[in-house]
């Protein structure tokens, strides 16, 4: 199973085949999902006792498998928060790989480590937070928000009144759905401000203000959002960071998505307030042009998070010796074990330069503009609300939820675009919309046009 052997090297050769026309790929076939049952008779049982072989597994993923996934950087996937990996990242996520390096201490990974912390110098400078701020690649925002929180309330217990009782963060009902979910693993409560658009100080302070003595004494942290994944919206951030100074409460911004804008001169200044946060999330797999999955999570003061998440044991004691001395990625996030997520951001921005990056991320900010306009130009559609970020929701005139689905249906079916639904609340509740999401610089202004067209 560990000899190489000529099989091996045919196998080099055709995986990496593969990988050079995947990469040159601009405009890939847009899969679409196949049953369980379906694609068990397309290709059976491929893990047996004497295996299947190399040859004809990697054909089974090529012909068959491989169509049955959606290509998160295809031009006119405009879904969810779709990414767009530059080709030297995805390249030297191929080399991170094959050179198996474990990210979790210095001792083991100090080359690795150091390339990681070159970029991460780059994402703290797009924040704006003084030193000695800084932070640590993730699996994600999920990851990097709980590591975030988990020091939060680490901090919080600090105060012995605390020691015992379950905590209480505040956020919006915009937030996104990981916030309510890693508080579920830590075992806290989410109380959400009624807003579907930027959660505001005033907001904030009325919502504490009705909270009993009991609750208020519970919070310990509110979590704002930089850009929410429905419709790119960014939160009054630097009035939360007054309200959470007031009151002593830990202030982290979720910038999971619209992070990225950050790069951005044309809206950096929306983010005003980032710098003071205690904590940030910020996704280089989605607007930073990485490949999955590389999450960061940013603090204003590093040593919290070492004391709520450096671990200890028998075996791991050499890693604190002199000898071993330097960044530990695992003493400031929830995970030990750890590949180096951050090598391929690095490298791309080693190769491109910053400059790019801020082009890349502008292209998705005019795309938008340029969707806003079309839309409302279009007799048959209409803006549900000014586009923000890369984000567009808008309606196709008389559409009910169910035209909406069998639109994108239709679309993904005829490998043309995925373009989904999402809800907006409205006065008269919520209602089914479209969504567009501007990731991908080689999107053009007649994908648009035509994803339009095809709502006649």
């Amino acid at each position: 199973m560990h000899d190489i052997d000529i099989d091996m090297v045919e196998m080099t050769l055709d995986v990496v085949k593969y990988a050079i026309n995947r990469i040159t790929q601009t405009n890939p076939e847009l899969g679409k999902p196949k049953t369980e049952a379906e694609l068990r008779r397309l290709v059976g049982e491929t893990v047996t006792n004497k295996g299947i072989g190399g040859e004809k597994a990697f054909e089974l993923f090529r012909q068959v498998l491989v169509k049955a996934t959606v290509p998160i950087d295809h031009p006119r996937h405009l879904a969810f928060v779709p990414a767009s990996p530059t080709r030297a990242a995805i390249l030297f996520d191929l080399v991170t790989s094959a050179s198996s390096i474990h990210g979790a201490y210095w001792m083991e990974g100090a080359g690795g480590i150091f390339c990681e912390n070159e970029a991460m110098k780059w994402l703290v400078s797009l924040t704006g937070m003084p030193e000695p701020a800084f932070g640590v690649f993730t699996s994600g925002g999920t990851a990097a928000n709980l590591s975030a929180i988990v020091t939060a309330r680490e901090k919080w217990r600090k105060n012995p009144r605390n020691i015992h009782q379950k905590g209480i963060l505040i956020t919006s009902i915009g937030a996104h759905s990981s916030i309510k979910a890693m508080a579920k693993v830590i075992d806290a409560d989410v109380l959400l401000v009624a807003s579907e658009d930027a959660m505001s100080q005033s907001a904030l302070e009325a919502f504490y203000d009705k909270l009993t003595v009991t609750e208020k004494a519970r919070v310990f942290a509110v979590v704002a959002t930089g850009g929410t994944t429905n419709a790119g919206i960014i939160d009054e951030l630097d009035g939360i960071a007054n309200f959470c100074l007031s009151k002593n409460l830990w202030f982290h911004v979720d910038a999971a998505y619209g992070g990225g804008a950050l790069a951005s001169k044309s809206v950096r200044h929306l983010f005003k307030g980032v710098e003071r946060a205690d904590s940030v999330t910020i996704d280089p797999h989605k607007w930073l042009f990485s490949p999955y999955d590389c999450g960061a999570v940013i603090y204003k003061n590093p040593e919290e998070a070492k004391e709520a998440h450096a671990q200890e044991g028998s075996y791991l004691e050499i890693f604190k010796d002199e000898g071993a001395h330097g960044f530990n990625p695992s003493d400031y996030q929830i995970q030990l074990t750890r590949r180096l997520r951050g090598l391929p951001l690095w490298f791309s921005l080693a190769t491109h330069g910053t400059e790019k990056y801020e082009w890349a991320v502008e292209q998705g900010i005019k795309l938008t503009k340029i969707a806003g306009e079309l839309i409302e130009k279009n007799p048959l559609t209409e803006l549900v609300r000014e586009p923000s970020l890369s984000c567009v929701l808008y309606r196709r005139i008389g559409w009910s939820a169910e035209d909406y689905r069998n639109w994108t249906y239709r679309n993904h079916e005829a490998g043309f675009a995925l373009v989904t639904p999402t809800k907006w609340k409205s006065a008269n509740g919520y209602e089914t919309v479209s969504r567009f999401c501007f990731i991908n610089p080689d999107t053009t202004q007649k994908d648009i046009e035509d994803i339009l067209k095809s709502m006649e």
